[in-house]
């Protein structure tokens, strides 16, 4: 069973920095794609980034584009999320989620494993 746990979430100001990580245990780590998702309040989970296998090639949605780096060590099955100059719309939960394939997605459906989430909550 693959298990995922992130942490690093917290109360922050707007143009704060959070490096949050997700931690994986259960599978081959460099066997999974690996994706932060996001939920706000009363809105949809949405893809936040994307990283492959090797760790060689992220993707990013437009709200993270510029300001947020997704990075893998899978020496430490560790994959996180460095967030920089947040906004008042980053507050949302943070979910880690992984999926055993060659190929990158920014679909929720196709991650089969996901984490509990950590808040991270941004004030102005």
């Amino acid at each position: 069973q693959v298990s995922l746990v992130e942490s690093g979430g917290r109360l922050v100001q707007a143009g704060d920095s959070l490096r949050l990580s997700c931690v994986v245990s259960g599978s081959t780590f460099s066997d999974l794609v690996m994706g932060w998702f996001r939920q706000a309040p009363g809105q949809e989970r949405e893809f936040v980034a994307g990283i492959s296998r090797s760790g060689r090639t992220p993707d990013y949605a437009d709200a993270a584009k510029g300001r947020f780096t997704i990075s893998r060590d899978n020496g430490k099955r560790t994959v996180y999320l460095q967030t920089n100059s947040l906004l008042l719309g980053d507050t949302a939960i943070y979910y880690c989620a992984a999926r055993r394939s060659l190929v990158m997605s920014r679909l929720q459906s196709q991650y089969p494993y996901w984490g509990q989430g950590t808040q991270v909550t941004v004030t102005s």
